[in-house]
Formats: C-alpha cells, sequence, structure tokens
C-alpha cells in the first residue's frame, strides 16, 4: 500500500488536532487501500491453488508443491485476521473511538498510527502488555 495512492499527499501532522476530519479521512483511506491490496492478493492465491492442481509424478515435486500451498494458505488464514482487524479500526473511524488508546483512553500517536493504523493500544500500553505476557510467559 503506497501514501502515493492517498489522495492529495496529506500527511497527518502533530500541529493538528488529534482524529480531526482529515486525519480520520486519511487513515479510512489508508485502511480500504490496505483491505483492497490483500483481497486483490488472496484473489490471485485463488486462481493460483486452482491452476496449481496439477498432479506431480515426481515426489519431491509434490511435496516441494504442497509445502508452498500450506505456506500460502497460512499467509492467506492470517491476512484474513487482518481484514477483520481493519474492519474493526474503520468502525472505531465511525463511532469517534480511533486513534485512542483502548486502555489509556489516550491518544495513540499518529506516527504509530501511520506505521501500524490497526493499532488499538498507545506504545507504552502495548509495551506493558508485552512484558506482562513475558512474565507470565516465564512461569
Amino acid at each position: 500500500m503506497s501514501v502515493a495512492t492517498l489522495a492529495d499527499d496529506y500527511r497527518p501532522s502533530e500541529d493538528e488536532e488529534f482524529m480531526n476530519a482529515r486525519q480520520r479521512e486519511y487513515f479510512r483511506k489508508k485502511l480500504n487501500a490496505w483491505k483492497e491490496e490483500i483481497l486483490r492478493e488472496s484473489r490471485g492465491t485463488l486462481e493460483n491453488l486452482q491452476e496449481e492442481s496439477t498432479n506431480h509424478p515426481d515426489m519431491a515435486d509434490r511435496a516441494s508443491s504442497e509445502s508452498d500451498r500450506a505456506l500460502e494458505l497460512r499467509t492467506r488464514d492470517r491476512q484474513r485476521k487482518l481484514i477483520s482487524k481493519i474492519d474493526a479500526a474503520l468502525k472505531r473511524i465511525d463511532d469517534g473511538s480511533y486513534g485512542f488508546c483502548e486502555e489509556t483512553g489516550e491518544p495513540i500517536g499518529l506516527a504509530r498510527l501511520d506505521a501500524r493504523p490497526i493499532a488499538t493500544l498507545s506504545l507504552e500500553a502495548q509495551e506493558m502488555h508485552e512484558r506482562r505476557e513475558k512474565v507470565y510467559r516465564d512461569d
């Protein structure tokens, strides 16, 4: 997803009111472009899997083909989950909660949202969450 596909080369700035109408529209376009890219790749995968259904006489070729197919399907499954996170972010834009940390209510930050537009936690809350996970994993 290139930022060039987003209208008028607008980039959110810290100098503006946080999550103003222009910023919300910027992130809506960014999320929709990302979703479209994933869906386009998924359609390509389906076409490849349908074409690739040939029977390989060589066991090594068959094993390699099956391994490639399994990897591709795992990737698509991750992307399917990503689409649901994108849809959730779009709903947050609609309800006005986008850009604010789920735990603290504080702004997540434009740089973090630009890098990860599906983020639901501020950097500080995410780091605390990861530290807690690590502590529980180490037990």
